[in-house]
């Protein structure tokens, strides 16, 4: 066994074309300036990965990171997988939870690139140093649960932690992820059609070493200190019992739930399909990542009834009001069975439930028909057609082909007359909050730097309705309110650099941003304890703002300008109806928000570019020729 301290140093670059492996050194300079997994993913991204190669092909790369706190007591860790995104073209990343990343670490490496394509389906195994390249064929078109047996069957140990696609991505689907623990997903952006697009079904890893911080007992002690913030927190109990689905009602009291794809932000059967419904009627017990001490996702079963025995973990907010509210189902129990089919397909649900909503007000405004849909009625609610359709899409068959390859592609089989019913940011389908009724929320979406997105910068800080605490932090009562938008420039801003870092970093959002449980100054001495620098606050939003400007880098090299950073009409001009309560008659005053957001990155409010002050003061002027010759000249300064 080799003991590592935070960094294990080491890079595994496995090239499937001709099936070499190689280790190679973290550069040393990376860990103060990108910090780990996100970090170290979107700086590799940009240096090794030209956007304009084909999402799916070869010269793609996919590449999963790490951070210092893997293998450590940490609560909550996670990993990153990013590549150019076949579903959007520009930068793909997607962070999930489970055991895979941290078994990544044990095994020795901060990071790990997947080059090339396989001539036949393989999969990979990693264990330690060694590393072989296996025949999938038996594992092609599988769900992620059969994979994850059959793997741990075939190397006889079930201490293997597996990552791997399910039906959809091999099957060429844009936007299928990739799933460890058989339902841990890197839903967003397509990583799981990149990793197929490469004849890579899964990645099984076993690590025998171990972490030791650089001050052990500080180290641990910090982690206690921050084990009992989290015990002694307002929403523990509650996190702990229903988890992120506890969203379903509270959202939509305050009229800010996605509703008939985003028609209202009201949904009359909510309390039905609510988290709290969902434990009272279906969860038998918790499930926790590694190292987490709020174990917030549930393990159900479905007791009775049309889906009498299907069981399995979950389903977070996102899938349970994607299947619910945005298409209007008030069966709880065939929410459920859209979340095992999901799995099962490898799908993002987001996408899979935003493009079912897209279809619906389509065919509910005679845009298409049933002759168009094959025989679907989808008016709305129909539980039979939402999950016909599901299944058409993971297999890319029927009418579910025509939205296998994303919202931007179904728009145009579906003709111009649907565009304004398309939700969704750089071509990623909107989040299951409601952007008029959280304006921060809405801001962050049409900026984030894979497309709509909420966890890019999830600022919860608005809706806590304290002006008081709004002028502490940003010196603007507003901030802290979630119907105005002044203000709400510099808290994307902060908000963006803090989940750039709980990224990298690589602890649970949910406790670290969401609770507040760490500021930069609590990671920073947890960080310092674990590694034996002497990093400020400073230092450490400093690494934030600095990944969220390499992420600004890639995508204006892929094309991306400031009229990308907007939202669909019906945020900006629709006003949310009268059901939904306190929210009713807000719009999105997108456009002043952006012009602030550009200020207080240091960009330029004209094009929304990074200034060459900026990227000087963030030691990336390296880009600036690079980004000359693309045709892209930078101003000087804001």
């Amino acid at each position: 066994m080799h003991v590592y301290g935070p960094y294990t140093n080491k890079v595994l670059r496995i090239n499937v074309t001709d099936k070499t492996a190689v280790v190679e050194e973290l550069p040393e300079e990376w860990k103060l300036k990108f910090m780990g997994a996100r970090g170290f993913n979107m700086i590799r991204l940009l240096l090794e990965v030209p956007p304009d190669v084909d999402a799916m092909g070869p010269k793609n790369k996919l590449i999963f990171g790490v951070g210092p706190t893997n293998g450590t007591n940490i609560p909550g860790q996670r990993f990153n997988v990013s590549a150019k995104s076949p579903l959007t073209g520009i930068l793909g990343d997607s962070n999930a939870g489970g055991h895979w990343g941290t078994e990544l670490k044990y095994a020795g490496y901060d990071q790990l690139i997947i080059e090339g394509s396989a001539d036949l389906p393989v999969y990979i195994y990693i264990e330690d140093d060694k590393v072989e390249i296996k025949d999938a064929g038996h594992l092609w078109g599988k769900t992620p649960k059969t994979v994850h047996g059959m793997i741990r069957d075939e190397l006889d140990d079930l201490d293997i932690q597996v990552v791997c696609t399910g039906i959809g991505a091999d099957k060429g689907v844009k936007f299928a992820g990739l799933f460890s623990n058989i339902v841990r997903a890197n839903g967003r952006t397509g990583m799981g059609t990149v990793m197929s697009s490469k004849n890579v079904k899964a990645i099984a890893v076993k690590g025998n070493n171990a972490i030791k911080p650089y001050d052990f007992d500080d180290f641990n002690r910090k982690v206690e200190d921050l084990n009992n913030i989290i015990k002694s927190h307002l929403e523990f109990e509650k996190r702990l019992m229903v988890g992120t689905t506890h969203l379903t009602n509270s959202l939509n009291a305050t009229g800010q739930l996605n509703t008939k794809n985003n028609q209202t932000g009201y949904f009359p059967f909510a309390e039905e399909v609510s988290g709290e419904s969902l434990a009272l009627q279906y969860n038998i017990k918790n499930k926790g990542c590694f190292g987490c001490i709020i174990p917030c996702s549930r393990y159900y079963r479905v007791p009775d009834g049309r889906f009498k025995g299907i069981s399995g973990e979950g389903p977070e907010f996102e899938t349970l009001a994607g299947f619910t509210s945005r298409v209007y189902n008030k069966d709880l129990a065939l929410a459920l069975k859209c979340h095992e089919l999901c799995t099962d397909y490898g799908l993002d649900s987001i996408t899979a439930s935003g493009l079912i909503s897209f279809s619906m007000e389509c065919y509910e405004k005679g845009i298409i028909d049933q002759e168009f849909t094959g025989g679907l009625d989808l008016y709305w609610g129909n539980g039979d057609a939402i999950l016909e359709l599901l299944e058409q899409i993971g297999n890319r068959e029927g009418f579910g082909d025509l939205l296998a390859d994303g919202i931007l592609t179904a728009v145009e089989n579906f003709g111009e007359a649907s565009r304004p019913y398309a939700m969704h940011g750089k071509g990623l389908d909107v989040f299951l909050g409601e952007p008029r009724g959280i304006k921060a929320y809405g801001l962050g979406n049409s900026v984030a730097s894979r497309g709509a997105d909420h966890v890019r910068s999830d600022p919860f800080f608005e809706t806590l309705g304290d002006p008081q605490k709004g002028i502490e932090k940003f010196g603007v009562a507003e901030t802290a309110d979630r119907l105005a938008w002044k203000g709400k420039g510099m808290v994307v801003k902060y908000f963006e650099e803090w989940c750039a870092i709980s990224d990298s970093f690589n602890m649970c959002k949910n406790t670290m941003v969401s609770m507040e449980t760490l500021d930069f100054k609590g990671i920073a001495d947890i960080y310092n304890a674990l590694t034996g620098e002497n990093c400020t606050p400073e230092d450490i939003q400093k690494i934030g703002e600095r990944i969220c400007n390499v992420e600004r880098i890639y995508n204006v090299l892929a094309g991306t300008r400031k009229e990308d950073d907007t939202l669909p009409k019906r945020f900006t001009e629709e006003p949310l109806p009268e059901e939904c309560g306190p929210s009713a008659g807000s719009v999105l005053e997108l456009e002043p928000m952006l012009n602030e957001y550009y200020h207080e990155r240091g960009w330029d409010v004209e094009t929304g570019m990074p200034t060459t002050e900026k990227l000087n003061e963030l030691n990336l002027d390296m880009f600036i020729d690079q980004l000359a010759d693309k045709g892209v000249t930078l101003k000087e300064k804001n």
